[in-house]
């Protein structure tokens, strides 16, 4: 999985130099398995499926990256990133991860034990999809309305139920999903108020019985020095860390749609209770 963390970084700088186009948004996936990328194959395909059937990719083509074969996927989410930064609750605009990282963040998140994947901010589901086509049980929630109608549309056309759910993640009873060894995702920057949700979603967590010392919650930070006001470790979130007892597992800095003219990556900080 490391491998594979550093050749999708490595492959997403030089499409970042090779790239022409314009589009609003814009990322890569291999187009096939190989022995520098060993995704499996049924996998892959259910991931070019999730860009092809999403609203948000008005065009794709087959590139040649470096010495790998991809796809790339352009697309604009000017609309749903108006729409979703109207609730006063939420963390963060309508950014989303690469498709690509939000498998392998997945993946890592299986390969720690967990069967559950709780993504909270999951704008166009993305991460639970990908949790589902690893056989992992899934919780998508997202307050924005149209953003759900958006992941209820790739539900429909892919035929993989992540099952998407409009709420606030302040007030959703997560008892209720009878989790048992859960990876929690955590949509929102620390300055964005993302520490206000982190904190919420914690506590709510500590008042389930016998839940938090199987529970995974994974952080998106950032390196950018002008985004943080804070402590800059572990990208901006150790204050939270250590207030609440928690240790870091594993990093992984992935792309992600608001890093792509960047040559740092976004880091994604798996935790767990000590």
């Amino acid at each position: 999985m490391d491998k594979l963390v550093q050749k999708i970084t490595t492959l997403k700088q030089e499409f970042v130099k090779a790239y022409t186009g314009n589009a609003h948004i814009q990322e890569i996936l291999p187009l096939n398995s190989s022995d520098s990328f060993n995704i499996d194959s049924d996998h892959l395909r259910k991931l070019h499926e999730f860009a092809t059937k999403n609203p948000i990719y008005y065009n794709h083509y087959e590139e040649k990256v470096s010495d790998t074969s991809c796809i790339v996927y352009e697309g604009d989410i000017n609309q749903y990133w108006l729409n979703s930064i109207k609730h006063g609750s939420s963390c963060q605009p309508f950014y989303p991860t690469w498709m690509i990282s939000a498998y392998l963040m997945s993946n890592i998140a299986k390969s720690l034990g967990c069967r559950e994947l709780v993504d909270i901010g999951s704008g166009d589901g993305r991460i639970a999809y990908s949790g589902k086509i690893l056989d992992m049980i899934t919780q998508s929630i997202e307050i924005d309305e149209m953003l759900v109608d958006l992941q209820n549309v790739i539900v429909a056309q892919t035929n993989q139920n992540f099952d998407p759910t409009c709420n606030d993640a302040l007030e959703f009873d997560y008892s209720q999903l009878e989790l048992t060894s859960p990876a929690f995702f955590i949509g929102g920057l620390p300055q964005m108020g993302g520490d206000l949700l982190a904190t919420s979603i914690i506590e709510k967590i500590k008042g389930i019985s016998d839940l938090k010392e199987n529970t995974c919650i994974v952080f998106a930070g950032t390196h950018a020095k002008r985004q943080l006001s804070n402590n800059l470790d572990d990208g901006g979130w150790s204050d939270l860390i250590d207030k609440h007892n928690l240790k870091v597992i594993q990093t992984a800095s992935l792309p992600a749609v608001w890093t792509f003219d960047q040559k740092v990556e976004t880091p994604y900080i798996f935790t767990k209770f000590n």
